[in-house]
């Protein structure tokens, strides 16, 4: 069910392969029995979770730039839009950052096949380096913009609907509608302004 759903929802925006959809499955259901004793995610049904989680991840690996990048998920939780990232662009190397330690387990644990995922469990502003792009999703604003700036080159972000006023300190592109829900938004930025 989860498969067909998953190509039937992202048919018109993007074609995934059988290894890609069974990647995706395997994450997915571990994620339904990991939830059952952690909150890695309030979404419940399946319908919601495709569309949520995966089909919004999926969209946002579409909008990175092609060739090998290095991308940092800032916030992960339960791996969104990190994992799904790493699914779609194995060319990319991508870092998921998650402070909480049990979801940073769980993490650990739904990547052991991708080996272009390396999961960091610490504050984000605890991270060093920098990263090609900074991705975030299902976190406040607020609470990561300065970790954004720092290590990322370029900025990703899903959001709901909000004004690009709503979100200071990065220059941004024309948000980009998310087509599943009405008020979803993929937001573009970089180049730090003042």
């Amino acid at each position: 069910m989860f498969a067909e759903l998953l190509r039937s929802r992202l048919a018109s925006v993007r074609k995934l392969s059988d290894e890609q959809i069974e990647q995706l499955r395997r994450h997915y259901e571990l994620l339904v029995r990991w939830n059952r004793v952690l909150n890695l995610t309030s979404i419940r049904t399946l319908e919601e979770m495709v569309e949520r989680h995966y089909c919004e991840s999926v969209f946002a690996a579409k909008y990175l730039p092609e060739g090998p990048l290095s991308v940092a998920d800032v916030g992960s939780g339960a791996g969104f839009p990190g994992i799904p990232i790493a699914i779609m662009r194995p060319d990319c190397s991508v870092t998921l950052i998650e402070s909480h330690q049990r979801k940073a387990v769980f993490l650990r644990e739904a990547t052991r096949d991708l080996a272009n995922v390396r999961v960091v469990g610490k504050r984000a502003e605890d991270v060093p380096g920098r990263f090609d792009w900074a991705v975030s999703r299902a976190v406040k604003y607020s609470d990561v913009k300065e970790d954004l700036r720092r290590l990322g080159e370029s900025v990703e972000i899903l959001t709901g609907e909000v004004d690009a006023s709503d979100l200071p300190g990065l220059e941004w592109q024309a948000p980009v509608r998310v087509p599943w829900g009405e008020h979803r938004l993929l937001w573009l930025g970089g180049c730090c302004s003042t």
